[in-house]
């Protein structure tokens, strides 16, 4: 699925179809930026009803659901499944990547659409290794089992998970910082060590997402429990302004996911 109006004009078609045919329609696995249109039009899927979810609360790819249960009478989970990538022999193993789990996966001759979120745990536990949690779509389960022998050059083994552990799981972490302004740019600025030009340039460039939905300009500031996500960075959550110091800057509180 594309971005902009080729996103918006799809969900919509999605969204039809379940209230034509009475029953659950569900999407694949949208990125930050497809995302960021469905919460643009979120208020036109109420008569249908509408929900995301990316198999765990924390995933930023997220499949959007069409239908709900008060008027279809009956409930339908997501189609999504979790994978355990496990190395076969943990004392011989690479040190794997993001890059490197995505790439032998979609190397299988799968389309990215089909793939969520991968969570990378490494194991204190030397004879456990590096293991990796990957969601997606339900359909493409078993072909991944049968067919992903090796990452890079790590021999593994996949199996199906019921649930991702909640040690392996996204966690945030309280942090307070000085910034001059509670303007977007400088915020970003600070929690990712950015130049002020160059947190701007983020913005204005569409890489920076409040609530879901894209943010290109500065000057509306952020409010208590803002979600804001920047690509390829990380994400956080605003929990409020703390107070001052003495030289007129302000403290910023945030809940930072590591």
């Amino acid at each position: 699925m594309d971005t902009g109006l080729d996103v918006k004009k799809r969900l919509n078609e999605l969204a039809d179809k379940a209230y034509r045919e009475n029953r659950y329609v569900f999407t694949d696995f949208l990125n930050i930026s497809q995302l960021s249109a469905y919460h643009e039009m979120k208020k036109d899927f109420i008569q249908t009803g509408s929900s995301l979810f990316g198999g765990c609360p924390e995933c930023e790819r997220c499949v959007v659901r069409f239908g709900f249960e008060e008027v279809l009478g009956y409930d339908q989970p997501f189609p999504i499944a979790v994978l355990r990538i496990a190395p076969v022999n943990p004392k011989y193993a690479e040190k794997l990547t993001h890059r490197d789990y995505l790439g032998s996966v979609i190397g299988l001759g799968l389309e990215r659409e089909k793939i969520g979120d991968i969570i990378i745990k490494n194991s204190d536990d030397p004879k456990k290794g590096q293991i990796a949690y990957i969601f997606v779509i339900d359909s493409i389960a078993d072909y991944i089992i049968e067919n992903l022998s090796y990452v890079k050059h790590t021999h593994v083994s996949v199996i199906l998970s019921n649930s991702i552990p909640e040690e392996a799981r996204p966690h945030l972490e309280e942090e307070s910082i000085i910034v001059s302004s509670n303007r977007l740019d400088a915020i970003i600025s600070r929690i990712y060590k950015l130049s002020r030009d160059s947190a701007l340039k983020h913005i204005t460039e569409g890489k920076v997402f409040v609530n879901g939905i894209t943010r290109t300009e500065n000057a509306k500031p952020l409010k208590d429990g803002d979600v804001v996500s920047v690509r390829g960075m990380g994400k956080f959550i605003m929990t409020g302004v703390g107070g001052t110091t003495k030289k007129d800057k302000i403290y910023i509180n945030i809940q930072k996911y590591i």
